[in-house]
């Protein structure tokens, strides 16, 4: 049996749409960009299906974020208006990225960089 990861307490989207807050109960917050959130997607479409596969995703700094929709008890979708909607974003995943959130960044404009490629 796998222990499940704790379900946020709140989920927010900023009035202007450009970022997420996860709350985990008291002690665990999380700000997301809706630009990190889409060049993160844990989609296929960006992920690939083996590393690989990964795409790196540029021209997104100025991504809103639309729509979140629940997807049981263990997900959201987001849409983006880029239209870009696939990515089940789990209870898991948030914390993951929550906790490497700073080094995940520094990799992504790192490789953006690297391929000659901009926000």
């Amino acid at each position: 049996m796998s222990i499940s990861a704790p379900t946020p307490t709140e989920l927010r989207v900023a009035k202007d749409k450009k970022s997420l807050r996860v709350v985990f109960g008291e002690d665990e917050a999380f700000d997301f960009s809706a630009e990190m959130l889409r060049v993160l997607s844990p989609s296929a479409e960006v992920q690939g299906h083996s590393p690989d596969q990964r795409q790196t995703v540029g021209g997104k700094k100025n991504v809103e974020i639309m729509t979140v929709e629940m997807v049981g008890n263990y997900a959201i979708r987001i849409g983006f208006d880029d239209m870009h909607n696939t990515g089940l974003y789990t209870w898991s995943y948030f914390l993951e990225l929550g906790k490497e959130k700073d080094d995940r960044w520094k990799a992504h404009l790192e490789e953006l960089q690297k391929k000659g490629l901009s926000r």
